[in-house]
């Protein structure tokens, strides 16, 4: 099994502890993904700035792969949030910084670094819309993160992601059942190979065209205290590929009801266990005194 991230990277700052995390979905799907197991890599543009040092280092310590990762000069990606009752807020963003301006092209060599891979993963926040045609064409499976803001749900850009995705993920906990499978179905019917919806402590559901699976979330209870809820959708993500992956998913080899339902339970397992790690994959160390991440996307 081999994953590959391929978008954003981003600096998480916790306005409330005073601390900056790594993060950003592709980086942060690849580390989940290297932990359950799989061979993991990131490939992105890091800024030449201090925080796109720290960035590089804390995402080279989990052991995913860099080498074809660039440095461009410019600022890196900065989210500043805080934590409510366990639930991280988003306050402010930067944009994403050089990482999302500049983002890579898959010429000839990149494109075939992707294509050695099971899986390439990508999301909204990485403007890697463009190159999905091409990364599809070249062989490995493709799942993309498609948030749960209302702007990457529009029939416009679902037909811009779904002919090429795999797997497209959709956040669907502020949606009730019926209006989760709906958007589950459209995904699909625009072209996705297979839609998956994560709905909070309601659970979550995949749908392939044929078969439509659920399963709960695992509540935490106890004594054991939540350090906030940050890359839990990501951890999901990657404990459901993992799991597919290893039960031999592929496009020739569509995975059946039984590994969808096995596949659900190993993420929600993952999204449990994210629950106790502060920030996406912890590695935090003390923000500059004074600084925020700009003014931006706010999202709860």
């Amino acid at each position: 099994m081999r994953v590959l991230g391929f978008g954003d990277n981003v600096v998480d700052r916790f306005l409330d502890r005073g601390t900056d995390y790594p993060g950003g979905n592709c980086v942060n799907v690849a580390v989940h993904a290297r932990r359950l197991g799989a061979d993991a890599a990131y490939l992105g543009v890091f800024g030449d700035d201090g925080l796109g040092s720290f960035l590089r280092s804390a995402v080279a310590a989990q052991g995913v792969a860099l080498e074809r990762s660039v440095v461009r000069h410019g600022e890196s990606g900065v989210s500043t949030l805080e934590v409510r009752d366990g639930d991280r807020v988003f306050l402010d963003y930067n944009g994403g910084g050089v990482t999302v301006r500049e983002p890579l092209e898959l010429d000839a060599g990149l494109l075939a670094y992707a294509a050695s891979f099971s899986l390439v993963h990508s999301s909204v926040y990485s403007r890697t819309e463009s190159q999905l045609p091409r990364l599809a064409g070249a062989g490995p499976l493709v799942s993309f993160d498609l948030s749960d803001e209302d702007e990457y749900r529009t029939p416009e850009y679902l037909d811009r992601i779904c002919p090429h995705a795999d797997l497209v993920l959709l956040s669907c906990s502020r949606l009730d059942e019926p209006a989760t499978r709906a958007l589950l179905a459209e995904a699909v019917r625009r072209g996705a190979g297979l839609a998956l919806a994560t709905r909070g402590l309601a659970g979550a559901v995949a749908y392939d065209g044929l078969s439509t699976v659920a399963a709960p979330a695992r509540p935490v209870v106890g004594p054991r205290a939540v350090a906030d809820t940050m890359g839990c959708g990501d951890a999901f993500l990657a404990g459901f590929v993992v799991s597919l992956l290893r039960d031999g998913w592929s496009r020739a080899a569509p995975p059946s009801p039984e590994a969808l339902d096995r596949a659900l339970r190993q993420g929600a397992e993952a999204a449990y266990q994210q629950c106790f790690v502060e920030a996406a994959f912890g590695g935090g160390r003390p923000a500059p005194a004074g600084e925020g991440g700009g003014p931006g996307r706010s999202a709860g």
